[in-house]
């Protein structure tokens, strides 16, 4: 136990309390009023000791620096794109507004205001997307989550801030004369073009396909590497998911891809930069042959990422289910499938709806069919 002990000051008498904290050295805390505040604060901090709920008030000094750059350290798990953006974005707009500040002074107003501020471009900058806001938060959110965690604080202040909502842009869907049309002005890109509308690959999966992921047989394609543009270098690693994933083609595409694969070793990268190279997305360039593809088959401006919501719009067009587009597309589950792609089931719907009707109709259709009254109304 503490002890607490009382002593004169110039505005009078007052009382100090000693104590030890749980890594046994010790501290104090004097100016109570009375020796009733100082009783009732040893004992506040004893029970805490003992819950474990114990926060040091030395330990609310470290600054969001200093435990933001061990966070981003934590962050090794992340694809390489995804901890790059995360790194941007502390860096260009975490650090500079929080990166002195301990975390023990840390408003919620401060952060809602920040966030205010974000988003409306009042902190001298133009506007940010909805996206990079949340990602800011995410950032300063976790760090004193883990402040929360080490018992550096008690709570987290960044925790409850209203955010902006997410603009979600329409997903494009180009029917098979359009796919033809944009083939036709690809030139040379057509066949990975071709590939990513009728097989749904990402494309840095596409890019990193190699000669031994080709199965001409089973028209499958092995989805094992992603080569993604990060950062001023191509950085391959493993699909978005990490799960590899076997994906079938068209028949049609069997003998372009046979084309494609031949003159190379199996280590070959089958769409390559005609060096031997990863290809870097088209749409980092302005005017690129992407851009100029569109303007030349009359479509609307999109993104090669596109072409993948194309591949599950052409997939459910066919007849594929659910089950049948995730894996196409290596979504964690379906549940993901449809929450992306909704849409693009409505007429299923429609189709329950007229299989109720065909097998309920010998039964429950009778049984409204015979009530009084509904002779003019009979279910047939």
């Amino acid at each position: 136990m503490g002890s607490i002990t009382a002593y004169e000051s110039a505005a009078g008498k007052r009382y100090r309390v000693r104590y030890r904290k749980p890594d046994h050295s010790q501290t104090d805390k004097r100016g109570f009023r009375t020796k009733r505040e100082a009783e009732l604060f040893l004992a506040s901090v004893e029970t805490k000791k003992a819950t474990g709920e114990y926060i040091d008030p030395t330990a609310a000094r470290a600054t969001v620096d200093r435990l933001g750059r061990a966070w981003l350290v934590s962050r090794s798990h992340l694809k390489p794109s995804s901890a790059y953006v995360y790194e941007s974005a502390w860096r260009l707009h975490v650090e500079p507004r929080w990166g002195t500040t301990m975390i023990g002074t840390i408003r919620h107003s401060e952060v809602q205001a920040w966030i205010t501020q974000l988003s409306d471009g009042t902190d001298t900058q133009k506007p940010k997307s909805p996206t990079m806001v949340r990602r800011c938060h995410d950032i300063l959110a976790g760090v004193l989550d883990t402040a929360v965690r080490d018992h550096l604080i008690p709570s987290n202040p960044a925790r409850g801030v209203k955010l902006p909502r997410r603009n979600s842009r329409e997903h494009v869907y180009l029917s098979n004369e359009q796919v033809a049309a944009l083939l036709a002005a690809c030139g040379p890109h057509a066949l990975i073009v071709a590939t990513l509308a009728y097989t749904g690959l990402r494309w840095g999966e596409a890019t990193a396909l190699r000669v031994r992921d080709v199965d001409t047989k089973r028209r499958r394609l092995s989805v094992v590497e992603n080569a993604v543009y990060v950062n001023g270098a191509i950085v391959v690693g493993t699909p978005k998911t990490h799960e590899r994933r076997s994906v079938p083609y068209p028949q049609f595409l069997s003998q372009p891809l046979v084309e494609a694969c031949s003159d190379k070793g199996r280590d070959g990268i089958v769409f390559d930069d005609g060096r031997g190279g990863y290809q870097k997305t088209p749409t980092m360039v302005t005017n690129s042959w992407w851009d100029r593809a569109l303007a030349e088959a009359g479509l609307p401006a999109m993104t090669i990422h596109d072409l993948r919501h194309t591949a599950a719009s052409l997939a459910v067009s066919a007849g594929a289910n659910v089950k049948a587009v995730q894996r196409m597309l290596g979504h964690a589950s379906a549940a993901m499938t449809l929450d992306t792609y909704s849409d693009l089931f409505d007429d299923d719907l429609d189709a329950v709806a007229d299989r109720l009707h065909a097998v309920a109709i010998s039964s429950v259709g009778k049984m409204w069919a015979n009530r009084p009254g509904n002779e003019e109304t009979a279910v047939r």
